[in-house]
């Protein structure tokens, strides 16, 4: 019987900042294709939480990992146990919450390194750990959950660009590098319906002397699809390049953001 390309029974996920938002729909995206899931995030009430969730949506194991991205020697320390305790891991979602708004020219140098330490090095730091494992199983999905800045830099998010341009480069760079069975692409999401997305027209409302509901209408007015992006929809996204379909899908930085993007 030939087996379903979308299947990813057998596969084992770990889903960085897991707890909520565009990584916690991508959990259990994961989840629904039969996949292992292990979700990492900083809240292990939330995690908690998830675990039970995986499970009812098909997940045969379902894990979690409480560790924060800014702390790498402790990241290392946790995954380095996990990894020899529960064997390798097969599908890697790269996702971490974004730099503070602002405008580039108010931002430190602190700012910066925060956020490269964060955004790239952590992810680094995991692809180095968990590439030995899928490429002795044969089997390997890297996808790093980005902003479709990396095509078009946003207003308001100075530090923000500047750091998710540097890993669609360092993913590109690892695109070729990478052995023939483990793939690397990026996730570029639009304006998608999260905590973070709310946080963010509250305060440029605060800015403008408007209300976070005026911001969210301008922000659809920009999107051809007329609304507001599903965090399932970019989950379901995930699956798809962690599966074998997308086995010739390489080094990609793929925008779901309904439209909104004016570039090619």
């Amino acid at each position: 019987m030939k087996r379903d390309p979308f299947d990813l029974s057998g596969r084992h996920a770990l889903v960085c900042g897991g707890s909520a938002g565009i990584g916690r729909a991508a959990a259990l995206a994961l989840a629904e294709r039969g996949a292992r899931v292990t979700a990492l995030a900083r809240s292990r009430d939330a995690l908690e939480r998830l675990t039970g969730e995986l499970r009812q949506a098909g997940a045969p194991e379902a894990r979690y990992l409480a560790a924060d991205h800014d702390d790498r020697p402790a990241l290392e320390a946790r995954v380095r146990d996990f990894l020899a305790r529960h064997g390798p891991v097969h599908v890697l979602v790269n996702n971490s919450g974004g730099p503070p708004p602002g405008p580039i020219l108010e931002a430190s140098a602190e700012d910066f390194l925060h956020a490269f330490g964060r955004h790239l090095l952590a992810s680094h730091l995991l692809v180095r750990l968990i590439l030995p494992g899928m490429v002795e199983d044969g089997y390997g999905r890297i996808i790093n959950v980005i902003s479709t800045s990396v095509r078009e830099p946003l207003p308001g998010l100075g530090v923000s660009n500047a750091i998710r341009g540097a890993v669609a480069s360092w993913a590109k760079t690892l695109a070729r590098e990478l052995p023939a069975a483990v793939t690397i692409n990026n996730l570029l999401p639009g304006f998608t319906d999260t905590e973070r997305l709310a946080a963010l027209a509250e305060r440029l409302a605060a800015g403008r002397g408007t209300t976070p509901e005026q911001v969210r209408q301008e922000w659809i007015a920009s999107v051809p699809a007329g609304r507001i992006g599903r965090p399932e929809e970019l989950g379901w996204v995930v699956a798809f390049l962690a599966s074998p379909a997308a086995s010739y899908v390489r080094g990609v930085s793929l925008p779901v953001d309904g439209g909104r993007l004016q570039s090619i």
